[in-house]
């Protein structure tokens, strides 16, 4: 088991935000986060890597408890894509080579460099290598960010909205990705999404928050239009295409 959470909460100044959350995630393994704006998505996320501290319970990445890594060391085990990126006076290559810098000692050396290139090349990204991040779009920007947390080289990845700016084609080629990296890897990931019938399409596990709980945690073979309904309050009816689920409102 690479990630295992059990009884976690958090609150915001007093406000409980999640509560008895509780949950795993194995060796290529990929688990979509689902649910309404403010239901904790981003926030479950942000506790599983430690850079929000929970009130109570244990998260472990391969039996360690991450509140007592250091940064560094955290870094070396998780690889994060927050929803909104920063810029800078820097190019995409050398955006994407600071996520090796959790293996880096003194200077990057070939090896780093070659793993760079190789995730350049896997996000069809040759065109952007050497722009600046500060000229990029959203969309651009969030390929950079994805490739960096690739060439961290973790034992888990964190995906907040990781398709967020990002059109059809780019979606696709981002996801198959990640999938393919989580199977060959035998690492796992979380990501947040809020396209369903897209979590359903290459999750391995769906976990819906409703009131700051895990509503329901099931494969996307599994899932109910009741379960849409409680969680988002909204009427669907469920289709099959090519063996996944489709959404659709009514």
């Amino acid at each position: 088991m690479i990630l295992r959470i059990d009884g976690m909460r958090f609150s915001y100044n007093g406000h409980p935000v999640l509560h008895d959350v509780t949950f795993e995630v194995g060796q290529g393994d990929l688990v979509a986060v689902l649910g309404p704006n403010g239901v904790g998505k981003s926030t479950l996320l942000r506790c599983i890597n430690g850079i929000l501290k929970p009130s109570s319970g244990v998260i472990l990445v391969e039996d360690e408890t991450v509140l007592k890594l250091e940064a560094m060391a955290v870094a070396r085990r998780i690889g994060y894509v927050a929803q909104h990126q920063t810029t800078g006076k820097i190019t995409a290559f050398d955006a994407i080579l600071m996520g090796r810098r959790p293996h880096i000692r003194l200077r990057a050396a070939a090896e780093d460099l070659q793993i760079v290139d190789g995730a350049i090349k896997s996000l069809h990204m040759e065109k952007l290598a050497l722009r600046h991040i500060d000229r990029m779009s959203g969309g651009e920007l969030q390929k950079v960010a994805v490739a960096r947390a690739l060439v961290q080289e973790p034992r888990l990845l964190l995906m907040d909205e990781p398709t967020s700016s990002l059109d059809l084609k780019n979606q696709v080629e981002i996801l198959q990705l990640i999938r393919r990296v989580v199977r060959e890897h035998a690492v796992a990931a979380v990501m947040t999404l809020h396209d369903l019938t897209t979590a359903f399409r290459y999750a391995d596990q769906c976990l819906f928050l409703k009131n700051g709980g895990i509503h329901a945690a099931v494969a996307p073979q599994e899932i109910t239009a009741d379960i849409i309904k409680d969680v988002y309050g909204l009427p669907v009816d469920i289709h099959h295409h090519n063996g996944f689920p489709v959404v659709i409102p009514k």
